[in-house]
């Protein structure tokens, strides 16, 4: 935001210079000179002012146009924006290797309740406003896995969003797996509370957005217990989901949702700008 400029104090400073004769000039300079600092001083405080509650809103930081619009992207953008029918992760693992995953299922946007997110989590985001939830099912290109995938938005503003520590998130939740999303006729029709396998939760600090995602087998075979894919990613493990790239799947494909979705916000915040 640039400052005001100075043109009062110019303008008074040489309407003093002009006056006559010189002893009331030598008078009237002090006193021009004083306002002239007093008026600086006043729109120079004003400005910075004005500065300061802008970015601040009342102490708190101004939300970046991407955050403002990510917050109704949940009805404005088209689905396949959101959950794009194809998703390509490069190096997700396990080791260099690529994933493909192709959308077989889509939910319609529900409230934030028990049926569409884990109790703690919903737990944690409702005093933050949670506004809706959106669910995709995908399977890999071997049709080997499924993955169910959530976009959560909220009303947090950018301070709320940042305490929420994003990357930390899913080991605070402890064993609080997000619920799966089947389809019937589908490669998932058998996935459900017994089928989850890896799972991870992430939030983005420039989103008001809760990323989830949990995967298991096409197969329906149960598990007795769901990993956390930073668990489950780790070397020297040897069960099911480790050996599978579950945990890689989970985490993969969270994070190349979290990117298609800041993209979105991205263009949305300067196709709205571009209106102004």
């Amino acid at each position: 935001m640039r400052l005001p400029a100075y043109g009062v104090g110019e303008a008074a400073v040489e309407t003093t210079t002009r006056l006559r004769p010189i002893r009331e000039r030598r008078r009237g300079r002090p006193l021009a000179v004083g306002t002239c600092v007093v008026l600086g001083l006043g729109l120079i405080g004003g400005a910075l002012a004005g500065v300061w509650l802008a970015a601040s809103g009342g102490g708190k930081p101004a939300e970046p146009a991407e955050y403002a619009v990510a917050k109704e992207l949940w009805h404005n953008a088209p689905v396949d924006t959101l959950f794009p029918r194809t998703l390509t992760a490069p190096q997700a693992g396990p080791g260099p290797s690529a994933r493909t995953w192709t959308r077989v299922v889509v939910a319609p946007d529900a409230p934030c309740a028990a049926g569409s997110l884990a109790p703690r989590l919903l737990d944690t985001l409702r005093p933050l406003g949670c506004e809706r939830v959106l669910r995709a099912t995908y399977t890999d290109a071997t049709a080997s896995s499924v993955l169910t995938v959530g976009l959560v938005f909220t009303r947090a503003d950018v301070t709320a969003q940042r305490d929420l520590d994003g990357r930390k998130l899913a080991a605070r939740l402890g064993q609080d797996v997000p619920p799966a999303l089947p389809g019937a006729g589908t490669v998932a029709a058998g996935f459900g509370p017994a089928q989850r396998a890896g799972w991870w939760v992430t939030a983005p600090a420039d989103l008001p957005v809760v990323v989830t995602a949990v995967s298991g087998f096409a197969d329906g075979r149960a598990l007795d217990r769901p990993v956390r894919a930073d668990e489950a990613m780790k070397k020297g493990r040897t069960d099911a989901v480790a050996q599978s790239g579950l945990g890689h799947e989970a985490l993969g494909i969270a994070e190349r949702l979290e990117k298609q979705l800041r993209t979105t916000a991205q263009a949305a915040a300067k196709e709205k700008e571009g209106q102004r």
